[in-house]
């Protein structure tokens, strides 16, 4: 028992030591950053990329990816980050779901299955206008307002630039992938 909390110990520390090293080496300046112009390339685990931009966005929590949303038959500037979970996101475009108020806070959605969450980012409180997955219940939320503190269990996944007025109101969401 004693051998196995330590090599689980060690191995802890080990992968710490990894990632405040790998994070060191990385410099994430916007400015220095050269606009990503992958399509459709294949990362080294064999799985497809999706295309990205160099732009940022309102929830600028990583790289984001092209996607097309509207919002009841009206176009949205969007964004998708470059999470684990809106990579998952992305591979079920494209989607169309029906919302429903949660909390006079955001609108909600299931989408058709559950979505990743291994490899999930820090926890982040939610804004106006971040796209959310819930994991414990699976769902999708666009916030119309500031969300609650910080949770785990509330990943963003992106940003959609629209005033609260038309967020609140949405009934329904088309997302597709940028063509």
């Amino acid at each position: 028992m004693i051998f196995t909390l330590r090599r689980a110990l060690t191995a802890t520390a080990i992968t710490g030591v990894l990632l405040l090293t790998a994070t060191a080496c990385s410099d994430d300046s916007p400015a220095e950053q050269a606009p990503a112009t992958a399509s459709a390339s294949s990362s080294a685990s064999g799985q497809p990329q999706t295309s990205v931009s160099a732009s940022a966005s309102g929830s600028d929590r990583s790289t984001p990816m092209d996607i097309r949303v509207t919002i009841d038959s009206r176009p949205v500037d969007t964004t998708l980050n470059d999470s684990p979970a809106a990579r998952d996101l992305a591979s079920l475009l494209p989607l169309t779901l029906e919302l429903e108020d949660f909390h006079g806070t955001e609108r909600i959605a299931d989408p058709p299955r559950k979505l990743t969450t291994e490899g999930a980012p820090e926890p982040a409180a939610a804004k106006v206008g971040d796209i959310a997955y819930f994991a414990p219940w699976g769902n999708l939320a666009i916030f119309y307002k500031d969300g609650p503190s910080a949770s785990e269990d509330l990943l963003i996944l992106g940003h959609i630039d629209a005033d609260a007025d038309l967020l609140s109101g949405a009934d329904r969401i088309t997302i597709e992938a940028a063509s």
